[in-house]
């Protein structure tokens, strides 16, 4: 009696359980600036969606505006070289030729062109972010405007450009996923999958989408369905913090995820 007594006296005194914390996607959707209806749309996804913003673009401002107001996250959709780029002029793209002093020039009024952005993400640029020199100087540019973060789209598994974005400090990741590359409802449906699996399996995953109708259509439906699912939609700037707090427990910090 005396025995049972006890046990239920430390069951009231016992620290109560802490729940996991569910799986964390984010989600960007690249390529805004051009069209207003397609861009308005996007906007009105559900949940913390993050948006890719590209430079001096007819609806460029007026779109990154409206997402600040709505509480999502906004990115530079920073245009790089490629290696064989599609045909189509971009502004305020950064190449392999310029000098420095021409690299930080375009660099200050594609980020000029863009308010609210709290960080910076590549738009092509397999060519550009397999050269360090560039990639550090891209990094500089970062750090002289404070805690900016960086998204690598990684268009090269030869991409230097997270590497040396944490070398120099910043905060940055790099897309795991591309909803779609192939624009068919069921290639998403089967990346979207491949986006969950991987959040499932490692904590954390980054998803980069388009605003193109089979995209919006298929994540206005299946959005709200996330946290039932046991995956929680993040902004893009929480997921690295996340990750941030992950590495330092990893090295032996007192941080948890």
């Amino acid at each position: 009696m005396i025995r049972a007594l006890f046990a239920a006296t430390l069951c009231l005194f016992a620290a109560p359980s802490v729940a996991e914390p569910l799986p964390r996607l984010a989600i960007i959707i690249d390529d805004l600036g051009y069209q207003r209806d397609a861009g308005r749309r996007a906007l009105a996804l559900p949940g913390p969606v993050s948006f890719a913003v590209l430079p001096q673009t007819p609806r460029g401002p007026e779109l990154a505006r409206a997402a600040y107001e709505h509480g999502k996250d906004v990115l530079l959709h920073l245009p790089l070289q490629a290696i064989a780029p599609d045909g189509t002029f971009q502004p305020a793209t950064l190449t392999l030729d310029m000098s420095r002093g021409m690299f930080g020039d375009a660099f200050a009024a594609a980020f000029e062109s863009v308010p609210f952005a709290i960080g910076v993400s590549s738009h092509q640029g397999s060519l550009l972010t397999r050269h360090p020199g560039h990639m550090s100087w891209l990094m500089e540019e970062l750090a002289a405007r404070g805690s900016l973060i960086f998204v690598d789209s990684y268009t090269t598994t030869k991409s230097v450009a997270v590497r040396m974005a944490r070398e120099a400090g910043i905060s940055a990741t790099r897309r795991d996923v591309f909803l779609d590359h192939d624009p068919s409802h069921a290639a998403i449906a089967y990346q979207f999958a491949r986006l969950k699996r991987l959040a499932a399996s490692r904590g954390t995953a980054v998803g980069i989408g388009h605003p193109y109708p089979t995209t919006l259509t298929f994540l206005e439906r299946e959005l709200p369905t996330l946290q039932a699912d046991g995956f929680e939609l993040v902004p893009i700037s929480r997921l690295l913090e996340s990750n941030a707090r992950m590495a330092r427990a990893a090295a032996g910090g007192t941080a948890t995820r």
